[in-house]
C-alpha cells in the first residue's frame, strides 16, 4: 500500500495502536500452564471489542490450500511461522519461547506485527537469540529510509542476526502489506545494499526478521501451513508494521 491521503494515514496509525495493545495484552498473558487456543480466543476478543476485524481467520494466502482456521499465529520452538493455535490445541511449558503473530483489518487497511516471548526461565543462548532477532528487526527500521532500496533493509537485517551467530531463515521475510495482507514488495532478510525495489514516500511495510539458532533449513507441517526448522532448532520472530515518511520508518504497531 502507498499511503496518499492524511484519512488513509490516520486509519493506519489507529490500527496500529489497536493491534500494539492486542500483542501487549497477549505477551502479558503468555504463562507456563496457557494453551494457544486461550491467546487465540483472547487476540480474536480484543480484536472484535475495537470493532476492528481479524486479518488471517479465512485468509487463503497464494498457494494456500484452505483457509487459515484461526485468527492469530502460534508458533513454539522449532515452529517458525503459521503456527495453528486450535490444531491441535498446546500447552505452554516453562523454557519455551512462542512466536505470537497477528493480522487486523481497521476501517479496511490491514496491520501486522509479531513478537517472540520467553515462557517463564529459558536458557542464555535462547535470551541471545530473542535479543539478536529484535534488534534485526530495529536495523531494518533503521534502514528503511525513501530513497534506498529493499536491499539495504535486508543487509541490515542479516547482519545483525549472523553478527549474533545465528542463522537467517532465507525461505521467508517481510512484504508490503495495507490493502492485502501480503503485497509487493517482498522484503528477503537477506541482501546487498542497493539492490531491489525502491523505497518511496508513502509504503507501508512489514518487516519480520525470522532467524534459527541453527540450521537455515525449513520444512511446512502436514497442516499445510506451519514452518518448522529441520533441525529441530529454535527460531525467533519479530514483526513491526511501518510507514516511510521523508526523515525515515514510523513504527505504526509500537
Amino acid at each position: 500500500m502507498i499511503v496518499t491521503t492524511g484519512a488513509e494515514k490516520e486509519i493506519l496509525i489507529e490500527g496500529g495502536r489497536h493491534l500494539a495493545a492486542i500483542l501487549a495484552a497477549l505477551r502479558a498473558r503468555v504463562a507456563p500452564g496457557v494453551t494457544t487456543e486461550e491467546l487465540n480466543a483472547l487476540a480474536e476478543e480484543m480484536i472484535l471489542a475495537e470493532g476492528d476485524e481479524p486479518a488471517f481467520l479465512a485468509y487463503t494466502p497464494e498457494g494456500g490450500g484452505r483457509p487459515y482456521p484461526a485468527t492469530l499465529c502460534v508458533s513454539i520452538n522449532d515452529d517458525v511461522v503459521h503456527g495453528i493455535p486450535n490444531e491441535p490445541i498446546k500447552t505452554l511449558r516453562e523454557g519455551d519461547i512462542v512466536s505470537l503473530d497477528l493480522g487486523l483489518r481497521h476501517n479496511g487497511i490491514i496491520v501486522d506485527s509479531a513478537v517472540t516471548v520467553a515462557v517463564g526461565a529459558v536458557s542464555e543462548e535462547t535470551k541471545k537469540l530473542l535479543r539478536a532477532t529484535e534488534a534485526a528487526l530495529a536495523a531494518g527500521i533503521a534502514a528503511a529510509i525513501p530513497g534506498k532500496h529493499v536491499g539495504d533493509i535486508s543487509h541490515a537485517i542479516q547482519k545483525e542476526i549472523e553478527g549474533a551467530g545465528f542463522t537467517v531463515i532465507k525461505e521467508l521475510g517481510g512484504h508490503g502489506v495495507g490493502e492485502l495482507v501480503h503485497e509487493e514488495p517482498f522484503i528477503p532478510n537477506f541482501g546487498k545494499p542497493g539492490e531491489g525495489e525502491p523505497l518511496i514516500e508513502g509504503m507501508v511495510l512489514a518487516l519480520e526478521p525470522i532467524s534459527s539458532a541453527g540450521k537455515a533449513a525449513v520444512t511446512i507441517a502436514p497442516d499445510g501451513y506451519t514452518f518448522r526448522t529441520k533441525d529441530g532448532s529454535r527460531s525467533a520472530h519479530f514483526e513491526h508494521t511501518i510507514l516511510l515518511e521523508r526523515a525515515g520508518a514510523r513504527i505504526i504497531t509500537a
